[in-house]
C-alpha cells in the first residue's frame, strides 16, 4: 500500500495548483490521482485545437445533462477535462478572475479569507502577465497570460467600436480597475501553446522526488477509519488499488466529479445514498445540490467581407495557417475562437455586469459530425456574437445513478428555470442586436442567420434561445463553502463539514458563480487552498 502525506484526487485546475505548492518546500510527500491521461497531445497543446477535443473521448468524459425543459427538452453536451491539467487543458483559455463584487460577496456570506482584497495579491502572484504589471495585473509567476489585442481578427476592431457605439466603454484589461465594456481577451497560452495548470504548475512538480502522480487511476472510494478520511480507493488498469494519507485527502475533481466521489463514499443526501444502498458515513443534502452554470447563445451573421471562415475551411487555408503556426506558433491556431469580448448590464440599477460577450470572428451554422466544427467553419463569410448570463439564478443538481464509480451522474442542469434568467436573457439578445445593428458592423452584415430576421417577438426570441442555448462549461457549487453545515458542504477553510483529514479543493466550493469564465478563479483556489493546507499543518 502506497503511503502519503496528501492524495489530490484530480489533476486539473485547482489539483495541478495544490500539486506544486504543497510539494515545493520538500517537507511532505504528494499522491496526485488522475483518471485520464498526459496532456502531450498536439490538439491540447495547440489553443485552437480544442474543437477537435470537445468530443474526445481520450481527453474528455463527455457528460450528457438530463433532457432540459428550460432548454426546449434537449440534451445538453458538458466537456471535462480527463486528463493532465483538467478542463484548463481543453477550455477556450480566456483569463477572466471575476468580479471584485462577486469575491466579497463570499466572503459577506460568512467565508473570511475569501473577499476580493485578500484574493487580489494570489491572483497577481500567479500571473505572469505579458501586458506587464500594475496595480491589478501580475509578472513572473508560473502561469503566462497573454495579451492578444495586436494578434486578433481585424473584424474585432468593428465589433469593438460597434460595442461603443451601442453605448459601452473601451475597456483594455477585464481584471483591471472594472469589468464592463467591450475589449479583447486575455488568454492563458506562452509562444502559442496552451498554458494549461499541467503545464504551468504540474509539470513543474513532477520533477520533484517527493511528487508521484498516477494516470488513469480513477477514484472510486474514499476509506475512513470512523469520520476520518484516511485513504483513496481507485481503479487503474483493471485492477482495485489502495493508497493511505498520512495528513489529508484533497479532492480537486472538479465540480460533476468531486460530489460524485464524495456520494460514492457514503458522503451525500441520506435518502439518496439509502436507495442505492451505499452506508452513509456522512449525511450532508447539499452534497450534488446548488449547481450553478452558465448558459449561452450565438447569434450568427453572414459578412460583406472576408473572416476566418475563408481561411480555415480550405485545404489551402488550413494547410497555410498549419506551417504558420509549426513554423511561428502565431496565426489564428495559437488564438482563442473569442478573439473580442466583453460584460454589460441589462439592467442600469445593477452594481455590476450581469452578462458576458463574446465575438468570434468565424462561424459554425453548418454542423459537422464528431468534432466541434471550430476547423472547419461555414463555406461563407461568417462571424458570430455570443453572450452568457454571469450570475443565473436557476439552480440544478448532480447526483449518481449508482454505486458503480464508471456509471457517469444523473447531471440536472435547470437551465431558465426562473423568470429572472429567462427576462434577463430576452434583454440581452436584445442587446446583442443593437450591437449589430450599430454602423460599424451594420455596413458589413448581408444578413442574420441566426436565429434569422423572422424571429422578433419575445414569445418567439425566448422560444428560440431555450432551443439554441447551451452551458458554456462553467459548472460550480456542488460543494459550496459556507459556515453553517445545514447549507454547505465545506467550511471557509475548505474543509467537509462534520468529518476529519478530508477537504474538497476546486470549483465545486464556490459558494456562488462569478462574472465570467471560471479557470482562472478555480486555480486562485487552488492556490488560497494549498495556503489553508500548509498552515494547518503541525
Amino acid at each position: 500500500m502506497q503511503i502519503h502525506d496528501f492524495i489530490i484526487v484530480g489533476s486539473g485546475s485547482a489539483g495541478s495548483v495544490l500539486a506544486d505548492r504543497l510539494s515545493a518546500s520538500g517537507r511532505f510527500s504528494v499522491l496526485v490521482l488522475e483518471a485520464g491521461g498526459t496532456d502531450r497531445r498536439f490538439y491540447v497543446q495547440m489553443p485552437l485545437g480544442y474543437g477537435k477535443t470537445f468530443f474526445d473521448p481520450a481527453v474528455n468524459w463527455n457528460y450528457k445533462t438530463e433532457a432540459d425543459p428550460g432548454l426546449g427538452g434537449n440534451v445538453d453536451h458538458w466537456p471535462r477535462g480527463k486528463l493532465l491539467g483538467g478542463s484548463s487543458s481543453i477550455n477556450a483559455m480566456v483569463w477572466i478572475r471575476g468580479a471584485r463584487e462577486d469575491f466579497d460577496d463570499w466572503r459577506a456570506a460568512g467565508n473570511p479569507g475569501w473577499g476580493y482584497d485578500e484574493l487580489l495579491p494570489i491572483f497577481k502572484a500567479l500571473e505572469d502577465n505579458e501586458a506587464g504589471a500594475d496595480e491589478w495585473r501580475g509578472t513572473g509567476g508560473p502561469l503566462h497570460i497573454s495579451d492578444t489585442a495586436n494578434a486578433v481578427h481585424p473584424l474585432t476592431k468593428r465589433y469593438l467600436a460597434a460595442g461603443q457605439q451601442a453605448g459601452l466603454p473601451l475597456n483594455p484589461d477585464f481584471n483591471g480597475a472594472a469589468q464592463e465594456g467591450v475589449g479583447t481577451y486575455q488568454i492563458s497560452t506562452k509562444n502559442g501553446r496552451r498554458m494549461s495548470a499541467a503545464r504551468a504548475f504540474l509539470r513543474p512538480a513532477m520533477k520533484r522526488s517527493n511528487v508521484h502522480v498516477e494516470t488513469s487511476a480513477l477514484a472510486s472510494r474514499i476509506l475512513f477509519e470512523g469520520k476520518r478520511a484516511v485513504g483513496v480507493e481507485y481503479l487503474q488498469n483493471g485492477q482495485t488499488k489502495t493508497a493511505r494519507a498520512g495528513r489529508e485527502i484533497i479532492l480537486s475533481a472538479g465540480s460533476i466529479n468531486s460530489p460524485q466521489l464524495m456520494q460514492l463514499s457514503g458522503l451525500g443526501p441520506a435518502a439518496l445514498l439509502k436507495g442505492l444502498g451505499i452506508p452513509i458515513v456522512h449525511a450532508n443534502e447539499n452534497v450534488g445540490a446548488h449547481l450553478q452554470d452558465h448558459v449561452g447563445i450565438n447569434y450568427t451573421f453572414k459578412g460583406k467581407v472576408p473572416t476566418l471562415n475563408q481561411i480555415l475551411r480550405p485545404w489551402w487555408g488550413k494547410l497555410l495557417v498549419g506551417m504558420r503556426y509549426i513554423l511561428t506558433r502565431s496565426g489564428p491556431l495559437s488564438l482563442s475562437m473569442n478573439h473580442g469580448g466583453g460584460f454589460f448590464r441589462t439592467d442600469p440599477a445593477f452594481s455590476r455586469p450581469n452578462m458576458q460577450l463574446y465575438f468570434q470572428a468565424f462561424s459554425t451554422v453548418i454542423p459537422k459530425s464528431g468534432e466541434r466544427p471550430i476547423l472547419t467553419p461555414d463555406p461563407w463569410p461568417g462571424f458570430s456574437i455570443g453572450l452568457s448570463n454571469c450570475r443565473p439564478s436557476s439552480r440544478g443538481e448532480i447526483m449518481i445513478r449508482s454505486g458503480n464509480p464508471l456509471d457517469h451522474p444523473k447531471i440536472t442542469a435547470n437551465a431558465y428555470s426562473t423568470n429572472a434568467d429567462v427576462e434577463e436573457m430576452l434583454a440581452a439578445v436584445k442587446f446583442v442586436r443593437k450591437i449589430a445593428s450599430m454602423p460599424a458592423m451594420a455596413e458589413i452584415i448581408s444578413e442574420e442567420v441566426l436565429p434569422g430576421p423572422s424571429i422578433q417577438s419575445d414569445a418567439d426570441l425566448i422560444t428560440d434561445f431555450r432551443k439554441r442555448s447551451g452551458t458554456v462549461y462553467h459548472p460550480v457549487s456542488t460543494c459550496r463553502m459556507g459556515p453553517d453545515p445545514a447549507r454547505a458542504v465545506v467550511d471557509p477553510r475548505l474543509k467537509v463539514h462534520g468529518l476529519e483529514g478530508l477537504r474538497v479543493i476546486d470549483a465545486s466550493i464556490f459558494p456562488d458563480n462569478i462574472t465570467g469564465n471560471t479557470n482562472a478563479a478555480s486555480i486562485m483556489t487552488g492556490w488560497k487552498g494549498a495556503e489553508l493546507v500548509l498552515e494547518d499543518q503541525k
